[in-house]
């Protein structure tokens, strides 16, 4: 197996994808910290790592001098992403009640006024960067919305996510700077909710460990930071992935216009065929271990790719398509397993309630620049436009 250039990953996911699923399941990569890491593609391999107990989150378990990673501090890395059972089944117990679908549901409404206000915004300028206007500050007024973050609290988080994704390599000190910053604000926020609890899921959560469970001070401060940073940047990019496939093919646009309903498949469907995650949460051998009949060592780092396994033609007929009457049960673009993601129901809805708004509200939406003019993100880590400019 030869080393694979990643920057192939950025360029040409799909293509690069498809070759690598042809030539082999599993292949050596140099990973975004510039460690090594093994990249697995085919589809039943994925599925059966997402759920494989001996793929560890627990960075403790890779090798020394294996894996890097954010250099997160202990408040903000005692989180879901890093955590194996028991404490993981313990920490998503206490917060899985506020991402159940019927609360997501009675969220659906307010979702449609933040959306409305944000195109009442900008709907007189006739174009906007959409990203930048429109599916960037929506999720963070949810997010915020649902943590209780006074409106003049509310600041900047994703100049702090992108230095955390997309670091900038002019500016070597900005992802530790977004870190400190990031550190700062939420533990003001829980002082000042501990303080003065509200009707918000921290107030709630805050409670729930006052109340003698066991929800440690840094699980506490990393939920908020989880929270806040997986809801964010996932569905910003489904938005704009989304919105950016109906562009490309104006009578589908123009179908989900006139049936509205049509939506929910569609998101599922794009979640699939052009998802924000190219790579779940990196996993590592807890042992040696087998995996597409490739041997890998203990306290190895394991990427993989529910981008190549959502394209995979041995699970999906001609996964290249856009087609939402396909059967899509096994679509990974959200997990599998006990990892599944905690914030699906909510981050659909939410893309669902912005492209219905969107869609009512412009009938003459268009590309504002050359199709070949748009960039995706320079990150292996998320499928990304960095700008979508739009006129209507």
């Amino acid at each position: 197996m030869h080393p694979i250039d990643t920057q192939t990953l950025i360029d040409d996911p799909y293509g690069t994808y498809e070759k690598l699923r042809e030539s082999g399941p599993v292949h050596r990569v140099t990973g975004s910290d510039g460690r090594p890491a093994w990249l697995v593609t085919r589809y039943e391999d994925v599925r059966k790592g997402l759920a494989d107990p001996r793929l560890s989150l627990d960075k403790a378990t890779s090798r020394p001098g294996n894996y890097s990673g954010f250099s997160l501090p202990p408040a903000l890395d005692a989180n879901l992403l890093n955590m194996d059972p028991p404490d993981h089944t313990r920490v998503r117990r206490l917060v899985v009640k506020a991402f159940t679908p019927g609360r997501v549901h009675k969220l659906r409404t307010p979702v449609r006024a933040i959306a409305d206000a944000l195109l009442d915004a900008v709907e007189p300028a006739g174009g906007a960067d959409l990203l930048a206007a429109y599916a960037g500050p929506l999720p963070v007024i949810v997010i915020c919305d649902l943590l209780g973050v006074a409106q003049e609290d509310r600041v900047d988080f994703r100049a702090w996510t992108d230095a955390l994704i997309t670091p900038d390599p002019a500016r070597p000190h900005q992802a530790k700077e977004a870190v400190v910053a990031l550190m700062r604000f939420f533990t003001g926020l829980i002082a000042s909710k501990r303080a003065e609890p509200g009707d918000d899921l921290l107030s709630d959560l805050i409670a729930v460990r006052e109340a003698g469970d066991t929800l440690s001070e840094d699980e506490l401060t990393s939920l908020a930071f989880l929270i806040l940073f997986g809801g964010y940047e996932n569905v910003v990019h489904l938005i704009g992935n989304t919105v950016l496939a109906l562009l490309d093919r104006p009578g589908l646009m123009r179908a989900m216009r006139t049936n509205p309903d049509g939506l929910a498949a569609l998101v599922d469907e794009v979640s699939r065929w052009d998802g924000p995650v190219p790579l779940a949460i990196r996993r590592f051998t807890a042992q040696e271990m087998e995996i597409g009949g490739v041997l890998v060592p203990a306290g190895e780092t394991v990427l993989l790719s529910l981008a190549s396994a959502n394209r995979d033609p041995a699970h999906f007929a001609h996964p290249d398509r856009l087609d939402l009457g396909r059967d899509r049960s096994g679509n990974l673009a959200l997990g599998h397993g006990i990892h599944y993601c905690l914030g699906a129901a909510l981050g659909r809805m939410e893309t669902e309630t912005a492209l219905a708004a969107l869609l009512e509200r412009f009938e003459k939406l268009e590309l504002d620049v050359p199709r070949e003019a748009l960039r995706w993100r320079p990150t292996i880590r998320a499928r990304g436009l960095i700008s979508l400019p739009v006129r209507w």
